[in-house]
């Protein structure tokens, strides 16, 4: 990768900005940013990372080789159709944006290009994204090996078929946030308790860590292990007690459901947006 161009300034351009600096894959000087209109987010991002920003499309993708295209999923069509003119065949496009088909990106561009749609999440800032990978047929051997490195080096990489990547956006793409809600109730209720905030927040993330790592090394399934730490009239029996009887579990899977058909819902919108421009054009 010779130079990377992201198109969207937000919070996934700047966790996969951080994530790839660290991991040194390319140097700061080689990374482009541009926004619609914010010149302070971009200052920002300026500032803190020592990349590169412009409004001028031809220094944009002067010597460009890798495309990231996270803005907001409702905006791809226009960001898109502003770029396309700059786009070639041999630029490697990598999308993060939720519901967004590689079908439908192509179509807006009105070039065969080789295109990667990824969905990554927020903990690529600290390497620990979880990302599934899909590519359609003109990724070539090197671009994949490019993809490969990029979304490694932001954490860990799988590769799925692209059917797959709305179920994956309602599971680990969003998933941080569901971790962040479990831990605000789990802060909220050690203050109740009589913990101060401080220890409390230290202990909740020790503890989810630990049984992350214990989930990841054990051979026992999460069911297993959670069955092991709750004795008979214990303290884990009564808490899971009540979370039983609030439907806590049930909650969770209606929660990814949701997400999965709102992922499914926002491809489907800009694909009936795409389909109403070309009939009127």
């Amino acid at each position: 990768m010779k130079k990377l161009a992201i198109i969207g300034a937000g919070s996934m351009a700047e966790a996969l900005i951080s994530g790839i600096l660290e991991n040194k894959l390319i140097d700061q000087k080689n990374i482009w940013v541009t926004n619609n209109a914010n010149e302070k987010r971009l200052e920002n991002l300026r500032n803190r990372y020592g990349i590169n920003s412009t409004y001028h499309l031809n220094e944009l993708f002067e010597g460009t080789d890798v495309v990231i295209l996270a803005m907001k999923p409702k905006d791809a069509a226009t960001a898109i159709q502003y770029i396309q003119g700059h786009l070639t065949e041999q630029m490697l496009i990598v999308s993060v944006l939720a519901g967004v088909s590689m079908n439908t990106i192509e179509t807006i561009a009105g070039l065969p290009l080789p295109i990667v749609r990824a969905m990554p999440n927020t903990s690529a800032a600290v390497g620990k994204s979880a990302t599934a990978v899909a590519i359609n047929g003109r990724v070539s051997p090197q671009q994949m090996e490019t993809t490969q490195k990029l979304f490694d080096s932001v954490g860990l990489a799988a590769i799925v078929e692209e059917e797959q990547l709305d179920a994956v956006t309602g599971l680990s793409g969003s998933g941080p946030a569901y971790i962040y809600y479990l831990i605000e109730a789990m802060e909220k209720s050690a203050v109740e308790v009589g913990l101060e905030k401080e220890m409390a927040s230290e202990l909740i993330v020790q503890t989810l860590l630990g049984a992350a790592e214990m989930v990841k090394n054990s051979s026992k399934t999460s069911s297993q292990l959670r069955r092991e730490v709750t004795s008979p009239g214990g303290t884990t029996e009564a808490g899971i007690r009540i979370l039983e009887e609030h439907g806590v579990q049930e909650a969770i899977i209606s929660c990814i459901r949701a997400a999965t058909d709102q992922s499914k819902k926002m491809g489907a919108a800009l694909s009936a947006m795409l389909e109403t421009v070309d009939q009127s054009s």
